[in-house]
């Protein structure tokens, strides 16, 4: 008999159900493989995966037959079902949900070429990389026994830029950021003792710089790359090679997380903060959270690494489930908070100590310059009234593409010709705002004759050279410069930090952080404009004080991550009637842990629920019990009534923000 679960988003079937292997499937039906298998509720036939084979038990029942192996590979493995299953039942979800984020579709044409290649070697470490990765982890005291004997640590990373190797002539060696040489020894360390590492970034720009590290210290078929920019065929080919039982270093984005890697050693997560970490797919598990739930379960090491720390991780370490790893010495920018001085003009984006700066340092290599938004002007207004221009057609932001060009509209892209203000019937427009590419404008009047490169969304830029330049980058899209950056100025920081967003400032901290572990060793770094407990902190370079700061403000308002938050999203019935549940399974919640229900705009209501960690297990049984009867209710109408329309209730656990 095989136990089967099925892929299905429905919440009632989450669950394993049983199925008989025909004699002709013996052979093939093993744990793991893809099968398919009749619902005889649905009346057709879904695919699955068989998580065991059991001896078939005498019963009164029949049972049904599996209709299909889809592949004999075994691409389930009991660890990663067993992972699925805790993921989901923390966060509310399905199995089948986190399988989807975790097992990539099936390439027949990569899985043929896998079978066909044989046994995986395991991959050898010689004694320059592990001397190597000896030498880079001795600086951090403790971390080298956290990772054998499988402790939980978050770790401050040290800033600046660093040649990927130190071999070469230097003049065409790739730079990356010192934190990647850090996670790169933590994973040389592990292979070296036969055991697997994954190391899960924000995106790709910080994959490459991690990868590239590695293939320099360890052979090819020793490391693996798993993201989304992948093909198809070659992200099933790495997933495996994962699946193989020699051990591997796993470079990818949120869902390698999830990677099904041999003798698992360690689990690096790299900048927590950074929103592309947190799954969108439901049951929209934070990467985060799932290397807790996975170190617990397996036993390896987990280290939470940046080079700012955020509240979540903070709460940690103040509970003491995360130990510190800290640098016996600290290395710190050269930070320096620039305002206004006496006699210059209120509305100077630069300061005069900041300007002077950049003008120094364009004598020896490159300058850095941070901005808010891309674009030439994001924003503008009426010139009569201060009023925003909004599009005739669809209301949506004016913006200027150019000097002196027509502005257009930033959703639906018409131009403005003939604009006139719904307000005060104005003609006249007026730039509230500077994007990347009017800066850059401003900048090359500024500084005649130097090279200007512009670095966001529409123009990505990876690395520049050493030579004097003026890079103007939005935030998270900087890029790299040989040697290190001889300035950066912070600009629009005030802006940032008007956003309306409960973890705004330690979004900024982060932003202005990663900018200026650009630099080079002893260069200046300007924040412009703002003052304040962020811009302390960041002056000090003391990310976890604000962290500190920020939990015991937030302990007292019951706010994320001090405590655990739900959001619930449906008809009022529904929503109404799982609060009442939640409410009489849960004993600790009180009546100001339920915010809510409110109206959306699509028609339902919205109610958060606020949960302490001790009784998440029971919070999250009670709503997933929830989801099931709502979804039961839907597929069955009673006699004579219209039949409900399905998913009449949405939930999510662990939503970072209150403001959704």
């Amino acid at each position: 008999m095989a136990r089967v679960l099925v892929d299905s988003p429905l919440p009632q079937l989450d669950r394993l159900f049983d199925y008989a292997v025909p004699r002709e499937l013996v052979d093939s039906a093993s744990a793991g493989v893809r099968v398919k298998v009749p619902l005889r509720t649905a009346g057709r036939t879904v695919e699955g995966w068989i998580v065991e084979i059991v001896d078939e038990e005498p019963s009164d029942r029949p049972l049904s037959d599996v209709d299909e192996v889809v592949s004999p590979v075994p691409v389930l493995p009991e660890r990663l079902y067993a992972l699925a299953r805790r993921v989901a039942d923390r966060s509310a979800g399905s199995a089948s949900g986190v399988l989807k984020v975790a097992v990539p579709r099936r390439m027949v044409r990569a899985e043929k070429a896998h079978l066909s290649a044989g046994t995986v070697p395991t991959p050898r470490v010689d004694d320059v990389a592990r001397a190597w990765a000896y030498e880079r982890l001795s600086v951090f005291p403790g971390a080298e026994d956290l990772l054998r004997t499988g402790g939980r640590g978050a770790m401050s990373a040290p800033p600046g830029v660093e040649p990927v190797t130190s071999e070469g002539d230097g003049a065409h060696t790739p730079y990356v950021g010192s934190w990647a040489h850090i996670l790169a020894a933590m994973a040389v360390e592990g292979l070296s003792r036969g055991r697997s590492t994954i190391i899960v970034v924000p995106d790709h720009r910080d994959q490459d710089q991690v990868e590239k590290v590695l293939r320099a210290r360890l052979p090819d078929e020793a490391v693996v790359r798993s993201d989304a920019r992948q093909s198809g065929p070659a992200r099933y080919a790495a997933y495996l090679r994962m699946l193989a039982e020699a051990p591997c270093v796993v470079v990818g984005n949120r869902s390698a997380v999830y990677a099904p890697a041999a003798a698992l050693g360690a689990v690096i997560i790299w900048d927590d903060g950074d929103p592309l970490l947190a799954e969108p797919l439901s049951p929209g598990v934070h990467a985060r959270d799932a290397a807790l739930v996975r170190q617990e379960a397996e036993g390896c090491a987990l280290v939470l690494a940046g080079l700012t720390r955020t509240t979540d991780v903070e709460r940690l370490v103040s509970v003491g489930w995360l130990h510190e790893i800290a640098p016996a010495r600290r290395v710190i920018p050269k930070t320096l908070l620039s305002a206004t001085r006496e006699g210059e003009g209120r509305g100077q984006r630069i300061p005069s100590a900041a300007f002077a700066a950049a003008r120094e340092a364009l004598q020896h290599g490159p300058v850095l310059v941070q901005v808010a938004r891309p674009g030439y002007a994001p924003v503008l207004v009426c010139a009569s009234c201060r009023h925003p221009a909004r599009c005739a057609h669809c209301a949506g932001p004016l913006r200027a593409v150019r000097h002196g060009a027509v502005p257009a509209c930033g959703w639906c892209g018409r131009s403005a010709p003939a604009w006139t203000c719904a307000e005060c019937a104005g003609t006249t427009l007026r730039m509230a705002s500077s994007g990347s590419e009017r800066t850059a404008d401003e900048l090359g009047r500024a500084f005649a004759g130097v090279r200007i490169v512009v670095a966001d969304g529409e123009h990505p830029v990876t690395h520049v050279d050493g030579r004097p330049s003026v890079v103007v980058a939005t935030r998270g899209a900087e890029p790299i410069a040989e040697g290190g950056y001889r300035a950066v100025v912070l600009l629009d920081a005030e802006r940032m930090l008007l956003a309306e967003d409960l973890r705004i400032g330690e979004s900024c901290l982060r932003w202005w952080s990663n900018a200026a572990a650009l630099a080079a060793p002893g260069a200046p770094v300007h924040l412009v404009g703002v003052a304040g407990p962020v811009a302390r902190a960041f002056a000090t370079w003391n990310q976890p004080a604000y962290a500190r700061a920020e939990l015991a403000e937030r302990a007292p308002l019951r706010m994320p991550p001090t405590v655990r938050v739900a959001a619930l999203e449906g008809d009022r019935r529904a929503v109404t009637e799982a609060l009442a549940t939640v409410r009489s399974d849960v004993d600790r919640l009180d009546d100001g842990s339920i915010l809510g229900p409110v109206e959306t705009e699509g028609g339902g209501v919205r109610a958060l629920v606020r949960f302490d960690y001790a009784v998440g297990p029971a919070v999250a049984q009670s709503l997933r019990s929830s989801l099931v009867a709502a979804a039961l209710r839907s597929r069955k109408p009673a006699k004579g009534r219209v039949r409900t329309p399905g998913n009449t209730l949405r939930v999510r656990v662990d939503v970072p923000d209150l403001d959704l």
